[in-house]
């Protein structure tokens, strides 16, 4: 269905200033013949400039609703048929409900405090343009500052595209903002990205559009991550975020993404550009099909070959680099903003739908997508199991314990990209142990290096406790910090975070400046928090388990 936004009428300051004078007026606060207080207290109380205040008082007055008697000040008129007309127009601008009263002439009477045309539980906000960065959102009808504030995006890509919406997202007051990228910057990127210099160059993408987007706010809190989505976020940082926006530009990341929400149960915005041509679309899990549903059958066979030639595979859907301009990206980026402003404000969106931008003949069409049935996005995650681990401390030995104690002996836990176990030439029949998860190693690593012939590939993505390498710690085998990952039996599915990790994994801290004294406190507190939040033994559903031998 089409969403349908009511029309909003905009007044400026000193009409909405004069509005509220008139609503006043209209319920009697001020009588007929009463001195207004004075400018300067009007000004502090409304938080305006004399300007503003003026020209209020003037449409006031020419409405016939008061007048000045010079040297002394503004006196309130009486109200008869002839400014009656002139004081509902203004009170309606700042009142907010119509009381039918049988103690006036035409049995109509305008009291209470009354309201710009906003949603009901929004109260009127007069902002101090001169210090609220923020102040004019406050006259948008269906704006909440505090949700806005509070609000946690994660844009997962800093190229051209992600440089608008962190530019957008960081004006618009969006409160925390976490930055992913594995790239690095280049000159041909500072022909579209807004967010990067010259001095740049080979410096984190992230790690810059974050720093840039606190000197373009330094209200927001930013925190930045260099590295790949697909395996260096965990699903914990997913899941307590509000949006998520992808700004990428390959169907491996888009599908990672697309799994990543959808388990988490969380919205995205996608977007794509190419020359002129742009597309802006959002995924809500649930509400109709998903990025995965949209995939042709093809698609899926390319995505499917990495399966028979993993690492051949990996890199060439990876080298995908298309040409774009700047002009593109600042249309489809601030479409991507908008859709998250609306989803954190509770708005309305077209969810599995498309938005269709050509810059060649200035066209825009929606189109919407059918749902796949069977689509393999399609699940969520259940109750989610919080454990003190660490992905840098814990072993597999440990969390198998857990999922052991939980699940019985028949236990197996899912890893959620594969592992490489290890690389054979099928002509020199080395073995080389690797025990990295396939996006960790290149094409050209699997190639011998005695006579470089491409080697068979031993990956598994399934733990079930025999395994020869259940030694190492979870980082050691590719698995991030916060990162929440399923186990099953025959019957059963589980789902175990490593919450140990969240301090340092999700803190929005980068780029504050802090104390030294504070500073040292701080890393204090999480070293002893590390430490203690890798305990010997877990309770877990009632059963005491014994994680270190």
């Amino acid at each position: 269905m089409p969403v349908t936004i009511q029309p909003i009428e905009h007044y400026s300051l000193a009409q909405v200033v004069a509005g509220k004078l008139a609503a006043l007026i209209q319920a009697g606060s001020y009588q007929p013949e009463q001195q207004l207080p004075s400018e300067r207290d009007l000004i502090a109380q409304f938080e305006i400039s004399r300007a503003t205040l003026r020209e209020a008082l003037t449409t006031l007055s020419k409405s016939n609703l008061i007048e000045a008697k010079p040297g002394v000040g503004w006196f309130v008129c009486p109200i008869d048929e002839n400014n009656l007309p002139g004081i509902r127009e203004l009170a309606s601008i700042g009142t907010s409900q119509t009381v039918v009263s049988p103690d006036t002439e035409d049995g109509v009477k305008l009291e209470g405090p009354r309201r710009l045309p906003v949603t009901p539980e929004k109260p009127l906000h007069i902002p101090n343009l001169h210090t609220d960065r923020l102040g004019t959102f406050d006259f948008i009808s269906w704006w909440e500052r505090e949700k806005v504030q509070a609000a946690r995006v994660l844009i997962v890509g800093a190229g051209a595209l992600g440089n608008e919406v962190i530019k957008n997202l960081s004006l618009m007051g969006v409160g925390h903002l976490f930055i992913i990228d594995f790239d690095d910057i280049e000159a041909a990127n500072l022909s579209r990205s807004v967010l990067f210099r010259e001095v740049d160059n080979t410096r984190s993408k992230a790690e810059i559009a974050a720093a840039r987007a606190r000197q373009l706010n330094p209200d927001v809190k930013v925190q930045y991550l260099n590295g790949d989505v697909t395996s260096d976020l965990g699903l914990g940082v997913i899941r307590r975020m509000d949006v998520v926006i992808g700004c990428l530009d390959n169907r491996e990341a888009r599908l990672a993404v697309n799994r990543f929400c959808y388990w988490m149960g969380k919205p995205w915005v996608d977007g794509a550009i190419q020359e002129l041509l742009g597309l802006m679309r959002v995924f809500v899990p649930g509400q109709g099909a998903c990025y995965e549903c949209t995939l042709t059958e093809a698609a899926l066979r390319d995505l499917s070959l990495r399966y028979s030639c993993p690492l051949l595979a990996r890199q060439n859907i990876l080298l995908g680099k298309v040409p774009t301009t700047p002009t593109i990206a600042a249309i489809i980026g601030g479409m991507q903003s908008q859709e998250a402003l609306k989803l954190i404000n509770g708005l309305p969106v077209e969810a599995g739908k498309v938005v269709h931008y050509n810059g060649l003949t200035n066209e825009m069409h929606t189109t919407a997508y059918l749902p796949r049935e069977g689509c393999e996005s399609h699940w969520t995650y259940g109750d989610i199991t919080e454990l003190p681990l660490r992905a840098e401390r814990a072993t597999l030995t440990d969390l198998y314990k857990v999922v052991r104690a939980d699940l019985g002996e028949g236990a197996v836990l899912e890893l959620d990209q594969e592992l490489v176990i290890s690389l054979e030439c099928p002509l020199c029949h080395t073995i080389t142990p690797v025990l990295r998860p396939l996006a960790q190693v290149s094409f050209e690593e699997g190639h011998c290096p005695e006579c470089g012939t491409l080697r068979e590939t031993s990956l598994t993505h399934e733990i079930t406790g025999n395994e020869e390498f259940l030694h190492h710690t979870l980082s050691s085998l590719g698995i991030p910090p916060l990162q929440i990952l399923r186990a099953h039996n025959a019957s059963d599915y589980r789902f175990y975070e490593l919450s140990g990790d969240l301090a340092d994994a999700l803190h929005f801290r980068h780029f504050e400046r802090i104390d030294p004294q504070e500073s040292l406190s701080l890393r204090k507190r999480i070293r002893i928090q590390a430490e203690q939040s890798q305990p010997e033994t877990l309770i877990i559903r009632n059963k005491r388990i014994k994680l270190h031998n």
